[in-house]
């Protein structure tokens, strides 16, 4: 028999059907462009964030919708204590200047940014730290690969161009720096990731590492429309590649690395990308197909709670413990709590595994086969699960 919760709730479920919304099964709705528009709030359908524009990042919310946001199965997740401490150590330089990315690949655009941190650099004391990540579809080179292709197209940086498979993550270097006797630290990036570096650093300040100022400095906007070298970016060069348009990919490269060298590396990136197998635009470049990646993320196709990923900007692995309108929620096995954009975001290899090492029908990631799988292979792997509620709800079906 239905009590008479299930009755008003079931009323909001009707009214949302009957207005075309899809359900995110916590409470939450869509609407056929993907946006986040309603809640079911005490059994009523409630709508917020009004100020959104379809399309672009939602605007800040208020308290209220804050709360009408987080699901009610689960309270709204607060940032995991570190008590951790830095080793104590003495500060013997000044100041260190960092470039974190994943130059993948590497382009004419970047060459700006190298020259923009070396001039922003104390005493030219400033190091280049090509991320780690790799896979098919936006991060097709390997570490080695980018750092020989970028020693040779920006010749008068060779030198700062650290090649180390200690350095993951973002905290891996400060952590580096923080042992070496640096004072300060200031960060070099895009305009559009200062804000998420800036709270990234300044939480764990004093608590992973310990500088007396940490600094983050936007190297400058980047129009992605532009035709002169502002404008190139790694997006525009994998779907060059992809689309086997040599004559773009040029553009994309500096006059320093040879002609022969550079189809050599439009060759390495398609073979990377096993551009035979297809492939799909809002995978290897979701800039330039949103709404690709809104469909697959809004009907949990990708990206979903207890799946892996890894922050591209930052390095960090961490598993999904929510699932925002265009944000995931991730802890990694260390607890430490990070956002990212799903644009920003791709399918973590856990434990070193590669495809290679996982069952053939366990291989498709967002599949219960390939999460059991994983749980498997990560000790201890319910961490995480105390962020959120500890009883499960099931989910209303519209």
């Amino acid at each position: 028999m239905k009590t008479f919760f299930n009755f008003i709730e079931s009323l909001a479920v009707q009214q949302a059907t009957r207005m075309g919304l899809k359900s995110d099964g916590h409470g939450g709705w869509y609407d056929n462009k993907g946006e986040f528009v309603a809640k079911t709030d005490k059994g009523q359908l409630k709508f917020f964030n009004k100020r959104q524009k379809i399309g672009q990042q939602d605007p800040p919310q208020s308290d209220k919708e804050k709360r009408l946001s987080a699901p009610a199965s689960q309270p709204v997740q607060q940032e995991p204590t570190i008590t951790m401490q830095p080793p104590e150590v003495k500060k013997t330089k000044g100041t260190l200047t960092i470039a974190f990315g994943r130059f993948n690949p590497p382009t004419t655009g970047h060459e700006k940014l190298l020259d923009t941190v070396a001039s922003s650099s104390d005493d030219n004391d400033y190091m280049i730290v090509p991320s780690r990540t790799q896979d098919k579809k936006k991060n097709p080179l390997d570490a080695d690969t980018k750092v020989a292709v970028m020693q040779k197209m920006f010749p008068k940086h060779k030198d700062k161009i650290v090649n180390d498979q200690n350095n993951k993550t973002i905290f891996d270097v400060l952590k580096k720096a923080h042992t070496d006797g640096y004072a300060n630290i200031r960060i070099l990036g895009g305009a559009d990731r200062v804000k998420e570096f800036e709270k990234l650093t300044s939480n764990y300040n004093g608590k992973l590492y310990q500088f007396d100022n940490v600094e983050i400095k936007s190297a400058g906007d980047r129009d992605p429309d532009s035709d002169d070298i502002t404008g190139m970016s790694a997006s525009k060069q994998r779907k060059a590649a992809a689309e086997g348009d040599i004559k773009t990919f040029m553009k994309g490269v500096p006059k320093s690395l040879s002609q022969k060298d550079a189809e050599e590396l439009f060759k390495k990136i398609r073979t990377a990308m096993n551009i035979k197998e297809g492939w799909n635009l809002w995978e290897i470049a979701p800039k330039f197909d949103w709404k690709g990646l809104r469909e697959n993320y809004v009907s949990e196709r990708i990206y979903r709670v207890g799946q892996m990923v890894e922050n591209m900007n930052n390095g960090l692995i961490g598993r999904i413990i929510r699932r925002g309108a265009n944000h995931l929620i991730c802890v990694t096995e260390d607890k430490i709590m990070f956002k990212s954009w799903i644009k920003d975001v791709s399918e973590a290899i856990v434990n070193g595994t590669t495809q290679s090492g996982v069952p053939a029908d366990q291989r498709l990631v967002g599949t219960d086969a390939h999460r059991k799988y994983v749980e498997k292979l990560v000790p201890g792997f319910s961490y995480g699960k105390h962020f959120i509620n500890k009883y499960r709800i099931k989910k209303i079906k519209p």
